[in-house]
């Protein structure tokens, strides 16, 4: 049986004396247009530290957020859902904008 292969409900194999156990790599973090319909008011600046929010004439609210990982992409769609916000869309990379997705891939 391979060593890092384990059955369910045992405990998964630990490394031997000298082995070098696997760790996570950490990410960079990773900025996200997050859109919702209508306007959300300024306290949600307050709510993570390089949160910023754009009103747009259309009524709704593009969220530009960096994100360490996907807990904490997944905090503030849990937030937004929480206030029932309705979620438009979700983009990385700071994609989203009003731009054709033609123009988005260039």
């Amino acid at each position: 049986m391979d060593r890092n292969h384990h059955r369910p409900g045992s405990a998964p194999a630990r490394p031997t004396p000298g082995e070098v156990s696997p760790r996570p790599e950490v990410a960079e973090p990773v900025v996200y247009r997050v859109r919702v319909s209508g306007h959300l008011d300024d306290r949600w600046a307050d709510w993570r530290n390089g949160l910023s929010i754009e009103r747009e004439e259309g009524g709704d609210t593009v969220l530009t957020a960096r994100v360490v990982d996907q807990a904490a992409l997944h905090g503030l769609l849990r937030k937004l859902r929480d206030v029932g916000a309705r979620l438009v869309s979700v983009n990385p990379g700071g994609a989203g904008t009003k731009k054709s997705s033609k123009e988005e891939h260039r």
